[in-house]
């Protein structure tokens, strides 16, 4: 398994905490900064490892910012990502089972580090369930290329 992280300022000791995680667990993974707790924009970390998880560079990505709704959004703007911006251990494992979300979004400010990293694992080891709800999925994909005006 390969993973992206990055964050902005907010999620500098977080992303440095799980990184050794990753590295207990054997994962493989890319920083993509930032590397300082010196103030960033977060957007920019969410579109660089956006791009590079949609491009399958990377099977997931891990963001985080201060609350992880920013950084969230952010990287839903990106095409074929679904950002997830979980604070609990059932949020994390429902959006892989039911979303099949390839970006977890943390808030540093907001959770722990050690729920953190019982989201984070639950997150990178659930499996999608498919079925209705890829379904669900390929609606939420299509959105953009299918909407209508409605009047």
């Amino acid at each position: 398994m390969k993973i992206a992280i990055g964050c902005d300022h907010g999620g500098y000791d977080l992303k440095a905490y799980l990184q050794k995680q990753f590295e207990e667990r054997g994962y493989e993974f890319i920083d993509f900064g930032t590397n300082s707790p010196e103030s960033v924009d977060y957007p920019d970390y969410a579109f660089e490892v956006g791009e590079y998880v949609a491009a399958g560079k990377c099977e997931f990505g891990v963001l985080i910012c201060s609350t992880g709704v920013g950084i969230s959004i952010a990287a839903n703007k990106v095409d074929g990502i679904r950002a997830a911006h979980c604070t609990d251990t059932y949020s994390a494992r429902m959006s892989r089972r039911h979303n099949n979300a390839n970006i977890l979004a943390l808030g540093a400010k907001i959770t722990g580090v050690a729920i953190a990293e019982e989201i984070m694992e639950i997150f990178l080891n659930e499996t999608f369930d498919g079925g209705r709800h890829q379904r669900r999925i390929d609606k939420i994909g299509n959105y953009k290329n299918n909407k209508e005006v409605k009047e």
